[in-house]
């Protein structure tokens, strides 16, 4: 299968990466950290996400995105290491910032690089998603007993492990010859791209496909908690996300397309908001599992649009930089959702904050299938799509 190498990168990447929506927020809640803390811990280093994400975007046009998806394996592995002697907030932080800007680099390179790929866009990005959300299933699963038979120290050095997996499968990768052209500035696209509206719209939809996976790696595990569920069992329900993921990657990333008419959002939008709106309605792992499922399909289908959007208005020289500039609604959502979901479990309770979330993403949802023909007409009558 052409491109293997670079799908193993992205399984193992993604494997260390679901290992830390278990073992981050357990270790920090272990060590007496409030809600408002854990919720800050998960937050704050996104602000240093948002200039790492433009930056990752700009260098995957100026150098490729194989380069950048390495030093996104050095950077996971940097952060596991780290977190593995945290003791207080402040070590826990230095830590989880090392594995924010892992996630920064890592996406707009991926994302890039799958566009690239020769065949049917909408598929080659469902694949890589679908591995990526694959490679999460088996982390965040294994996370669950690896905790519960050795620990925390054991559970970071594996994570750090797999970060170095996909470095190595990483170097044997190919990527798309680069076209010539003259040398630019290294922020020169945005300039272009922050001229049409559609950025903004894409940023909204990236939000949206962020809310799931910005709970999975922060208030998920502790609700799960507070419902009674064990290591093993929380792992196994969370990582049920990402099978809903795979389904749509693989099954529905063929009919997903760009453009006013496209339900796509609507769709995607209302079965997240649905997700985690009512997930806490029935402490039942079979009604959980279900909501959990649903989230994936819609948090896949909302990530698919905005990424076959993003490439379809933009050439191979600013690809890294559309990407990276309309995935900055992923940066904004683990900046505000962790944030936001801190200061309400600690008013109102975990259960409650999902409720209100869940409101708030259905109204999100009303905003983006209002603006949609909006945003799309003008970019057609500018002649960019």
């Amino acid at each position: 299968m052409p491109h293997l190498a670079f799908f193993l990168a992205s399984f193992s990447w993604n494997f260390g990466l679901g290992m830390t929506y278990m073992v981050v927020p357990l270790y920090a809640h272990s060590q007496g950290l409030t809600g408002v803390e854990i919720g800050m811990l998960f937050s704050m280093p996104v602000f240093g996400q948002v200039v790492f994400n433009l930056l990752g975007g700009a260098w995957t046009d100026r150098v490729g995105g194989r380069r950048i998806m390495l030093a996104s394996c050095w950077l996971l592995s940097g952060g596991a290491v780290g977190l593995s002697f945290a003791q207080g907030f402040w070590m826990l932080f230095a830590g989880q910032f090392l594995l924010v800007l892992a996630r920064a680099t890592y996406w707009p390179a991926t994302w890039a690089l799958a566009s690239e790929m020769p065949g049917v866009r909408s598929v080659q990005l469902g694949r890589l998603n679908s591995t990526t959300n694959l490679g999460q299933i088996a982390g965040t699963a294994c996370a669950g007993f690896i905790l519960a038979a050795a620990g925390y120290t054991p559970s970071f050095l594996t994570l750090a492990a797999m970060g170095f997996a996909g470095f190595v499968f990483g170097l044997t990768s190919r990527e798309a010859p680069r076209r010539a052209g003259h040398a630019r500035r290294l922020f020169a696209g945005y300039a272009e791209l922050l001229r049409m509206r559609i950025m903004f719209y894409a940023m909204l939809c990236a939000y949206l496909s962020a809310l799931p996976f910005s709970l999975s790696f922060s208030f998920y595990p502790l609700l799960l908690r507070d419902y009674g569920f064990t290591e093993q069992a929380s792992g196994l329900i969370i990582a049920l996300r990402a099978v809903g993921a795979i389904g749509a990657g693989l099954l529905l990333a063929r009919f997903v397309k760009s453009g006013p008419a496209s339900l796509s959002p609507v769709v995607a939008g209302v079965s997240v908001a649905l997700s985690v709106g009512l997930l806490p309605l029935v402490n039942h792992a079979a009604p959980i599992a279900a909501w959990m499922l649903v989230a994936g399909v819609g948090s896949s289908l909302m990530t698919l649009y905005f990424q076959i959007m993003m490439s379809e208005i933009s050439s191979q020289a600013q690809r890294g930089s559309a990407l990276a500039l309309g995935g900055l609604g992923w940066g904004m959502s683990h900046l505000t959702t962790p944030l936001a979901m801190g200061w309400l479990s600690d008013s109102v309770g975990v259960a409650s904050g999902f409720y209100v979330l869940g409101a708030f993403a259905l109204v999100w949802t009303i905003a983006i299938a209002a603006l949609r023909g909006w945003v799309f007409a003008v970019t057609t009558r500018a002649g960019r799509t």
